[in-house]
């Protein structure tokens, strides 16, 4: 077996295969050690550009390999192709060699880019196929980066700035800005989910964008938008599914753009656009005008997502807007031909706005004591006795058990301390409790028992 055996890549592959009497026999047969296979051409050298007497080579050798009926005629022919253009090859390795030898390249070099042959590869492709680059448009640029915040929310703090810094690039005319809030009112009403990030947007744009022409910048252009479709809420609350899911995504925009579109007052300070508080009621009003299920829906989303801000600003107006509105809503409740679901739904949004819209107070801790706050032992821990029964703060010998348990972790501390190796000797002892420790456990759970027992 170690006889035979050769580490030559396809070596010994027709060892043990039969003779084919089918093939003429040559002068190699009586050889046992050489075949067909084991007979190779003699390897190129490597080349970096095509050398003139390649062609003489390839040439002889695909007639070489064409002229035999057989596989061995077929190398004979081969080879004597090759014998016969020797001195084509010699031209050729010649070629070869001066180029090598004055070759510049380097095998240090970091890269190799052939400047030449790209460029003219580069030329040949436009002059073939009559092509000048084109920059991409405002609308496919937009699109992009709205795909990309919509799949990555939680990229917007971190890329609105670069976003907002092409798009000054891009958008210098006033027909341009026009098409930017076109584009981005409409993929924030079309998107799902996208009216929050799409709000965001907006009022990050609305302070940061550079243009701002006297026809109107680009707040100013978004609020004349949603004017247009506010004015349309009529005949698209009464329209076909369709155009009553469109209205309703603009419902739901319109909400999202009053929590964070923030404009500046006079003081400088930053407030809530007034105008949207005044749209948001109107736009109630048209809802629960037609309650059907869409639009009760779409009703509900609105109050929750904006019923504590809009709440609120009522309140500091003296408007009771919002409970005319929950009473419209019970009434509808009882009247209204709506499905159980959306029933619920209501009841649901009833109980919210009767607990703050969820929001809780922070309670005052200063004055709390066991008697008037029944949670003053909440952070306190709770232990278990044998038996299972618990052990808290509230107990009145919690105190006196609590402190000789923190005693006895303080003694272990002490004992074993925090920076002792894990390769000391084990000590069976260290499990002993303390014998006054565990008298007074022992009468702690005497004491527990009869307390169980009465």
């Amino acid at each position: 077996m170690n006889e035979n055996f050769n580490r030559a890549p396809g070596a010994g592959r027709s060892r043990n295969l039969p003779a084919d009497t089918t093939l003429p026999s040559t002068g190699w047969d009586s050889d046992s050690h050489v075949t067909f296979f084991n007979q190779r051409e003699p390897l190129r050298q490597p080349r970096t550009y095509p050398a003139p007497g390649d062609s003489n080579i390839s040439t002889a050798t695909e007639n070489g390999a064409a002229g035999g009926s057989g596989d061995s005629k077929r190398q004979s022919v081969g080879q004597n192709s090759v014998n016969a253009n020797g001195p084509s090859v010699s031209m050729g390795s010649d070629n070869l060699d001066s180029l090598v030898e004055s070759s510049k390249l380097s095998a240090s070099a970091p890269e190799f880019f052939p400047t030449a042959v790209y460029q003219n590869d580069v030329q040949t492709f436009y002059e073939d196929n009559d092509e000048t680059f084109i920059p991409p448009s405002l609308a496919d640029m937009v699109r992009d980066f709205l795909c990309h915040l919509s799949s990555s929310p939680g990229m917007f703090e971190s890329d609105v700035e670069h976003i907002t810094s092409v798009l000054n690039s891009y958008v210098t005319t006033v027909e341009l800005l026009a098409e930017l809030v076109e584009l981005i009112y409409t993929e924030s009403t079309a998107i799902p989910n996208f009216a929050y990030t799409g709000a965001r947007l907006c009022n990050y744009l609305s302070h940061h964008l550079n243009l701002s022409p006297p026809s109107g910048n680009f707040r100013q252009l978004l609020l004349r938008k949603c004017q247009k479709e506010f004015e349309q809420r009529d005949k698209a609350v009464q329209g076909d599914p369709a155009t009553q899911k469109k209205f309703h995504a603009f419902v739901l925009f319109l909400g999202e753009l009053y929590l964070h579109l923030e404009l500046k007052s006079s003081k400088g300070t930053l407030t809530r656009a007034h105008i949207l508080l005044l749209a948001l009621k109107e736009l109630l009003n048209t809802l629960l005008s037609s309650p059907v299920d869409a639009n009760i829906i779409c009703a509900v989303k609105l109050l929750k997502l904006t019923g504590s801000a809009l709440d609120d600003a009522w309140k500091e107006r003296g408007d009771t807007f919002m409970e005319e509105l929950i009473q419209r809503i019970e009434t509808i409740v009882l009247d209204a031909t709506c499905s159980r679901d959306v029933r619920q739904m209501l009841l649901k949004l009833v109980e919210l706005r009767s607990s703050d819209w969820g929001r809780v107070c922070a309670a005052v801790t200063s004055n709390a004591t066991p008697d008037n706050d029944p949670n003053y032992f909440m952070n306190e821990p709770t232990f278990y006795t044998e038996d299972g029964t618990p052990f808290t703060a509230a107990d009145p010998e919690y105190a006196e058990k609590y402190q000789e348990i923190m005693e006895k972790q303080d003694y272990f501390y002490d004992v074993g301390g925090e920076n002792e190796t894990e390769n000391d000797e084990y000590d069976d002892s260290d499990d002993e409790m303390d014998p006054e420790i565990e008298e007074a456990f022992e009468s702690f759970c005497l004491e527990s028992e009869r307390k169980r027992q009465q």
